[in-house]
């Protein structure tokens, strides 16, 4: 039993060491583990999760399954308001290439998207309920009801049959078209995947521009340059226009920018300006020749699919490192004007 007691002056009778050492007590430079704290603030702060593992779940979506998806979904349905614009004004060869294309793509897309979650019945289950605040459930029915319709319109194009059904048809396809064209940007961006998310509100912009160039592509190597004057004015502009918005888009990510200037997404989005920029020139010069709305249409179609794959692909690489996911969320909450 100790000898201690305690008295007015304080504790006596107490064995030395027997005391925690207080604040008082340490040297003017700090103990051991102030000095140790005041280093690691000094340093570039490390990102680091338990076992080093990310934030997020990586997606379990893959390629070129789901960028194949996000690209012939925008073809699709800028596909089909051209077609339905070449019909109105008497474009034969250009409303049937504009008709099938929109068709052909709207089917891929479903198979893609298939093909990706493993069994036709995963797609037919999201089908069970409409769900308005699912960027899934909402586009699965636009699918649903697009798909039919863009085939319906093509099959009486193509044989010339029911041709009063093959106008309705044309007429629904080409209103479901611009939400089709515009849907997988919101289904990416509803996510948290950094790259993503930071830029839900260009990427549909992105995303439709993309599309309205890729149609115009498309029509310019199918159809005859008689047919196609129409196509030279929404090929450049879509095609700049995707260009810059998607600049704009990796600017405004905040620190996830870096995931689109790294890796393959870098590679992809770098090859798909080229091409866009290029494409959109080529089709601005006059006089049109064949061989030359071919090329530009190529360049359009290769240059829009390369933008979805560098999008999905920074997607991926933004989802991997936990820096992407960490200052954007200490920002918000320090209340920080750069991200938005």
């Amino acid at each position: 039993m100790s000898d201690a007691r305690i008295t007015r002056d304080g504790l006596e009778g107490g064995r030395p060491g027997r005391e925690a050492t207080t604040g008082a007590d340490v040297p003017p430079g700090g103990g051991p583990r102030r000095r140790g704290r005041k280093h690691r603030r000094d340093k570039e702060p490390e990102f680091r999760s338990y076992y080093d593992l990310p934030v997020i779940n990586k997606p379990v979506w893959e390629s070129p399954d789901i960028p194949g998806y996000l690209f012939l979904g925008g073809l699709a349905g800028a596909g089909a308001l051209v077609g339905a614009a070449a019909h109105v004004t008497g474009r034969p060869a250009l409303t049937r290439a504009a008709k099938v294309a929109a068709a052909s793509a709207g089917q891929l897309s479903v198979a893609a998207l298939v093909h990706d979650l493993g069994r036709p019945g995963r797609f037919l289950n999201m089908l069970r309920v409409f769900k308005v605040t699912s960027p899934m459930s909402v586009g699965s029915w636009l699918l649903a009801g697009f798909v039919p319709a863009a085939s319906a319109a093509a099959l009486a194009d193509l044989t010339g049959r029911l041709r009063p059904v093959g106008t309705l048809a044309t007429a629904g396809s080409a209103v479901l078209g611009g939400p089709v064209a515009a849907y997988t940007a919101a289904l990416i961006s509803d996510t948290a995947v950094p790259a993503w998310h930071q830029g839900h509100r260009w990427m549909p912009f992105v995303f439709v521009s993309s599309g309205l160039s890729a149609a115009a592509g498309l029509g310019l190597v199918a159809a005859p340059p008689a047919e196609t004057a129409p196509l030279v004015p929404l090929a450049v502009g879509g095609g700049l226009a995707e260009v810059a918005l998607t600049k704009v888009m990796e600017q405004r990510a905040g620190v996830a920018k870096e995931a689109y200037e790294t890796g393959p997404a870098k590679k992809f989005l770098r090859t798909a300006e080229i091409l866009t920029v290029g494409g959109a020139l080529l089709a601005a010069v006059r006089p049109r020749s064949r061989a030359r709305s071919v090329a530009a249409g190529a360049a359009l179609l290769a240059g829009s699919a390369l933008t979805r794959f560098g999008v999905f692909h920074a997607g991926l690489i933004s989802a991997e490192d936990p820096k992407y996911t960490v200052v954007p969320q200490r920002a918000r909450l320090d209340g920080a004007d750069g991200v938005r």
